[in-house]
């Protein structure tokens, strides 16, 4: 009997880790909810079980019999799921409702780092509208202000003068526009951001490939922050002695203190850095694969990631594990739906998926299926991934394929990976 995983979400990330636990030598049997149209191909979807609901998902991985269950998004890391798993004797791959809090709470976070001594931005916290005014009295701009809570990689406000921080003020304290009581008021920070994942089992974290990922919805990084609008790996300026010191510096701390607190960390550990003259600085942890990096790093992975998710539900289970990648680049366009990230159209109908699917992955983020056709289901539609022996190939791949397909107000940025070509051109001069 072949080995049975269940993933829990329905997005972007999620059609990517589905398909690379397809490439699996292990052949595992795959089921995912809700999953969408595109996970189905290669896995069996489970529409109507919510994956937020703790008791929900324990009663249908008991049902399925699954050997593990892997959780994708945030939401349900946050409210517990992989602690109701655990006290029914079901193996999981993601931390617990505690350790998520890493993600669940960015005053915590923050707290968590300075006592890990992990390099990070100097912060404050306040409570209500007033202290904010105070705080950036105190501060000056520019200064980016966070919400605490979960907000869907929206709740973060980069305020470059005055007028803009008064006004991401009045954002949370007065139209509460994300439900926060608590913001954390934080150094803005300069230089190149870098995003480094790393597979964990309580006791040891192992880094994979670095990437890059581009949070706004204009070129040039313009305009509001969103779920992030495209990715690429590797990066070039992080070498592998690199990585292991990056990894030392910023994953291994929080494992290690997290588990002095009784929360060892299972799961994936996403690290947001800043690159700064300063040295790297770390912006977020996130307790889950990013999105969209999750879409360029596994395309590359060449390790089992079956044997990676049930080594990291065990204590210790990756000491004598080693992952590698391919030298391939791999880069993500992300199409989005009309109005994202303010607002978002829906019932779009979607055409040249069969074309792009010629010159890229085709990994489905918001899309339904509506009367037998694939129409777009809000926010970020779909991610091209490219892949090939360098950043320009890789790249003109990935926009052939998104250049294919089309719906009613597609937005993509078109300056995605243009540094790691632009590098890569450097190099070969």
């Amino acid at each position: 009997m072949s080995i049975r995983i269940l993933v829990l979400g329905g997005g972007g990330r999620e059609h990517a880790i589905v398909k690379a636990l397809s490439r699996s030598p292990q052949s595992p049997e795959l089921f995912c909810a809700p999953g969408n149209p595109g996970i189905a191909a290669d896995a069996t979807c489970l529409p109507d079980l919510d994956p937020v609901d703790p008791a929900a998902v324990t009663a249908k991985a008991r049902e399925l019999e699954v050997d593990l269950v892997a959780i994708g998004p945030e939401a349900p890391l946050v409210a517990g799921v992989v602690d109701a798993l655990a006290e029914a004797g079901i193996a999981s791959f993601g931390p617990s409702g505690a350790a998520a809090r890493l993600e669940g709470s960015k005053a915590y976070a923050k707290e968590a780092m300075v006592e890990a001594g992990v390099p990070t931005a100097g912060y404050g916290v306040v409570t209500d509208r007033e202290a904010a005014l105070a705080r950036l009295e105190e501060t000056g701009c520019p200064v980016v202000l966070k919400a605490d809570g979960l907000a869907a990689g929206k709740g973060v406000l980069i305020c470059l003068d005055e007028q803009e921080a008064r006004d991401a003020i009045e954002v949370f304290f007065t139209e509460q526009r994300f439900g926060e009581t608590e913001v954390v008021v934080e150094e803005f920070l300069e230089g190149e951001e870098l995003s480094l994942l790393a597979i964990c089992d309580g006791e040891r974290a192992i880094p994979l490939a670095p990437a890059q990922d581009y949070k706004r919805i204009g070129e040039g990084d313009t305009g509001p922050n969103t779920g992030g609008m495209g990715s690429y790996s590797p990066v070039q300026t992080v070498s592998p002695d690199q990585l292991e010191e990056l990894s030392a510096m910023v994953h291994q701390p929080i494992v290690d203190l997290m588990a002095r607190r009784g929360h060892p960390f299972h799961g994936v550990l996403y690290a947001g850095l800043m690159m700064t003259a300063d040295g790297p600085k770390v912006l977020e942890y996130n307790t889950r694969f990013g999105d969209p990096e999750t879409q360029a790093v596994l395309p590359r992975l060449e390790s089992d990631l079956v044997d990676l998710f049930l080594a990291a539900s065990i204590p210790g289970g990756l000491v004598e594990k080693e992952v590698s990648f391919a030298k391939d680049f791999a880069i993500t366009v992300v199409l989005a739906s009309a109005g994202y990230p303010a607002s978002s159209s829906k019932g779009d109908v979607i055409t040249g998926l069969d074309e792009a699917a010629g010159s890229a992955e085709v990994i489905h983020a918001g899309t339904a299926e509506q009367d037998g056709q694939i129409v777009t289901a809000g926010g970020r539609v779909l991610n091209l991934t490219g892949v090939g022996p360098d950043a320009a190939t890789a790249r003109d791949r990935a926009y052939d394929a998104a250049e294919a397909i089309n719906f009613d107000g597609k937005q993509m940025r078109r300056d995605i990976a243009e540094r790691a070509v632009r590098r890569e051109r450097e190099l070969d001069q």
